[in-house]
């Protein structure tokens, strides 16, 4: 009888050799998507949107002797690793400019911030949840001087990485050099099919670098913070209170105590400090033990009680505030801000007020212009949902309005909004105003007639 004979390889082979295809495509993919895209000739639209939902760099070879390919694959990894929502085109002149933003940011699908340069001019836009545009436009304005592309590029990136919310699209893969081996495609394939369903698995965020980032914010805020704790403690020994002394009653004991008890908690607090929203706390305490002060040295004056108001919106160390006062800060809207009696003087005569500056990574800066860290540290202070309206159109204030801030900082600082985290993926779904002009006009590249960020070129 003749025996049947099957070529077919045993099944524990075949999906050995199954998945060790799979895993050898998997990293040709990741390695071939991690490559800033400037290799296939096309100004097409959705050429670019493909590129950048896959890569946050594109360079039209039309445009290649604008940035090369070295530059280019640096500006990618720098952004990757921020793992931010930021979207770089490099187009040449002649590309057209009608609807430019507004149609990538249609076909590319994804919430970010999106720059282009184009021929030697630069502009960019982004939706509100990312960056607000008065941030944008401040932004653009610092480089568009710049005509050199890698340098006004670089210059761009470094800033708005600082500044803008969001997190990286699930899309985008590291890069992983422009050429490999088959015997090292081989290796991680096989390294890969070892480490099991893991290996097909893209993390969205490195834990490990968002933990160091929020160690990095803490360690600054503590600097401010112990700042503000000495000098609670300096207005204490200031004041000369003794309980016991002629004419002290139990009210101003009772403020008196209250304020050595903040003073304390304060201490306490920063000490048990993990993370930078644990900072609201602390500044909440010091903020409580100044009003106490101001009441203890009311009563001691025979004057009335003091209202109870938020401290000084430019230096809470000055105390709390006595009035409100007309306020527009560089590039912004004019709004009102509660203010000690000195800055409301400086104000009044036309002078700068005393503004509190702490370190960022651009040297010493106003509080609400040194980054996101800085957000839980003004919460204390003023609290009760009037934040937003203090900040409105501030660096803080912009990204206190994204919603991945509660995630990384915290909550219940107010309202700032909402919508679409950067990063996600909202298709069409999107404010075609954050794209075009401030009035929802033409958006045009550089100007459209809807006031766009500081108009034309």
């Amino acid at each position: 009888m003749k025996v049947a004979t099957s070529t077919r390889p045993p099944r524990g082979l075949t999906g050995l050799l199954f998945a060790l295809a799979l895993a050898v495509l998997t990293v040709l993919t990741v390695l071939s998507a991690g490559a800033p895209r400037a290799t296939a000739a096309s100004t097409d639209l959705s050429t670019i949107a493909d590129s950048l939902r896959k890569s946050p760099v594109y360079v039209d070879p039309d445009a290649s002797a604008q940035l090369s390919q070295a530059d280019a694959h640096a500006l990618q990894k720098q952004i990757e690793d921020a793992d931010k929502p930021l979207f770089i085109a490099v187009l040449p002149a002649g590309h057209p400019t009608a609807d430019l933003f507004t149609d990538l940011r249609t076909a590319t699908g994804v919430t970010g911030l999106y720059a282009i340069r184009l021929g030697d001019r630069f502009d960019a836009r982004a939706d509100s949840s990312v960056m607000s545009r008065t941030a944008v436009q401040n932004l653009v304005t610092s480089v568009r001087g710049e005509s050199d592309a890698k340098t006004q590029l670089d210059d761009f990136t470094d800033r708005a990485l600082a500044n803008m919310g969001g997190s990286a699209p699930a899309s985008w893969s590291s890069s992983g050099g422009d050429g490999v081996s088959t015997t090292a495609l081989i290796a991680a394939g096989a390294v890969l099919v070892a480490g099991g369903a893991g290996a097909y698995t893209l993390v969205r965020r490195n834990r490990r670098r968002h933990e160091q980032e929020q160690r990095a914010s803490l360690e600054r805020l503590r600097v401010v913070v112990d700042e503000d704790i000495t000098a609670f403690g300096e207005e204490l020994d200031r004041l000369d209170f003794h309980p016991s002394e002629p004419g002290a009653d139990d009210l101003m004991r009772a403020d008196y105590e209250r304020a050595l008890d903040s003073y304390e908690q304060a201490k306490s607090l920063m000490g048990a400090a993990t993370r930078p929203e644990d900072v609201r706390a602390v500044t909440e305490a010091v903020e409580g033990g100044r009003f106490s002060l101001a009441q203890l040295a009311a009563r001691r004056a025979g004057r009335p009680l003091p209202e109870r108001r938020p401290p000084c919106f430019f230096d809470p160390r000055h105390g709390p505030s006595v009035t409100d006062a007309t306020w527009t800060p560089s590039g912004g809207a004019t709004r009102e801000v509660p203010v000690c009696a000195a800055d409301a003087t400086r104000l009044a005569d036309g002078r700068d007020p005393v503004i509190r500056e702490v370190d960022s990574d651009y040297g010493r800066r106003p509080y609400w212009e040194a980054g996101p860290a800085y957000g839980p540290w003004a919460g204390g202070y003023f609290g009760g949902g009037i934040l937003p309206g203090l900040l409105v159109g501030t660096m803080l204030g912009s990204l206190m309005a994204t919603p991945s801030y509660a995630s990384d900082y915290g909550a219940g600082y107010g309202d700032f909004g909402g919508g679409y985290e950067g990063g996600d993926v909202s298709g069409a779904d999107f404010d075609a105003g954050d794209f075009g002009g401030f009035g929802g006009g033409g958006g045009d590249f550089g100007g459209g007639g809807g006031g766009d960020f500081g108009g034309g070129f």
